[in-house]
């Protein structure tokens, strides 16, 4: 058979090969192929590895010559923020003061202040806006994005806002998975009134399914957003729709939402830097995964997760971007996984892990991507490195050299490749 695409010349291709999710020491456990290929057909994975290779080729093949660069799966983002209008470069002073996010929020600031912009923004303003932030997370190598909603608190935002994610992945490379988050906090029309609103959010969730515009429902679980018993309620809700659920857990206080996660079998609990020990225990019986971002913790100067604790007890973790214009505001990926290095210390092979297959498991598409087998959608990275150990230790820059999305070139020598 012949294939569409060939890299080759790969100095080193590394990818996860264990079944997933993958716990504790598994996360570890990588595949290393020295002078590889990688041949394409039809967007999926024909064959890869360090044997002859030249039998796929015809002249309309497509070579791409690695130089003995090394290559790995695409990364994937799995929480993001990515619809919104505007910025809070205005709160970042109060923040470097000391004033408290939570306490930002409570005096209509934070959330609220971006709710107001997004409310006011055209459809057309939105979706440039996050196109263009897309095309950024692709120059670092992410290849599939969660976005969730959570920015309108009122039924025609939050629409608004699952349509530019329906809208950007008919038209954009990258592969989108959405997620609904009306409950991400509570509308100023609703102050003092959040029963009220907790009600209008579960019937808005039958909108959201007949629509079909989401797969998941995430609830901001914190103090002064919604309790346990409160996201219990709303994610007992979203089950019984056939959404899957997850949770922004214990992120400032040790709620338990993160135990909340497993018993309601959450793809994954998200923030987690004040977990508690009980928490990680029930994480690491169960396959809910933990997903951390630790671009928030260096935003808000804050603790970071206990990343270490959590694997050397048997945890799957993830680790996502958050981006986000009020705790996280950048598109660069690598610097996620450099933070997870230094502030988290995980070991290079555990973030691959975490950035690749782990995530693709958590949101329910590690049959189609997430490492680089036959059959899979050929969604990789060729990164100007000697190892994997290179792209963490050299920080603050972009490693990437080129992107395949679905066996084409979207990113060539660092530049967006557009379809003509």
């Amino acid at each position: 058979m012949i294939a569409d695409l060939i890299v080759y010349n790969i100095g080193k291709l590394y990818t996860p090969y264990l079944t997933p999710p993958l716990h504790g020491e598994d996360m570890s456990k990588i595949e290393v192929i020295d002078d590889a290929f990688v041949a394409v057909r039809d967007g999926l994975i024909l064959d890869l590895g360090n044997h002859k290779y030249k039998k796929y080729i015809s002249k309309e093949t497509t070579l791409i010559d690695a130089r003995q660069m090394i290559v790995c799966p695409g990364f994937i983002d799995s929480h993001t923020h990515l619809v919104h209008a505007g910025s809070r470069e205005d709160e970042y002073a109060r923040l470097r003061s000391g004033i408290p996010y939570l306490e930002i929020l409570k005096a209509g600031g934070g959330i609220l202040d971006t709710v107001d912009k997004t409310r006011k923004a055209s459809f057309e303003h939105l979706y440039k806006m996050a196109y263009q932030a897309l095309d950024e997370m692709m120059l670092y190598g992410v290849t599939t994005v969660e976005a969730k909603s959570g920015y309108g608190l009122n039924i025609e935002t939050e629409v608004k806002q699952l349509e530019v994610v329906k809208k950007l992945y008919q038209h954009h490379p990258i592969h989108l998975v959405s997620t609904y988050m009306g409950a991400h906090a509570v509308p100023s029309e609703f102050k003092d009134r959040k029963e009220a609103y907790i009600e209008e959010l579960m019937g808005d969730m039958d909108t959201i399914k007949a629509l079909d515009l989401a797969q998941a429902v995430d609830v901001f679980c914190e103090t002064g957003v919604f309790s346990v018993s409160e996201t219990k309620r709303i994610l007992e809700k979203a089950k019984a729709l056939g959404f899957q659920v997850k949770i922004h857990a214990d992120e400032i206080d040790a709620l338990g939402g993160a135990g909340l996660g497993v018993e309601l079998g959450a793809t994954s609990v998200d923030h987690l830097m004040a977990i508690s020990d009980e928490d990680i225990k029930k994480l690491s019986q169960s396959h809910t995964v933990a997903n951390l971002l630790p671009g928030t913790s260096f935003f808000l100067n804050k603790e970071y997760a206990p990343a270490r604790k959590m694997i050397d007890q048997n945890v799957a973790v993830s680790i996502a971007g958050d981006f986000n214009p009020g705790s996280c505001p950048t598109e660069n990926f690598q610097l996620i996984m450099q933070l997870a290095s230094n502030k988290l210390k995980m070991t290079s092979e555990e973030i691959l892990t975490a950035a690749t297959i782990n995530p693709a498991y958590h949101l329910q598409i590690d049959h189609l991507t997430g490492s680089l087998a036959i059959g899979k959608q050929a969604n990789l990275l060729v990164i100007d490195a000697p190892n994997l150990n290179y792209v963490l230790y050299h920080f603050g820059i972009n490693h990437v050299k080129h992107v395949l999305i679905d066996g084409k070139i979207v990113v060539r020598n660092r530049q967006i490749v557009r379809e003509l």
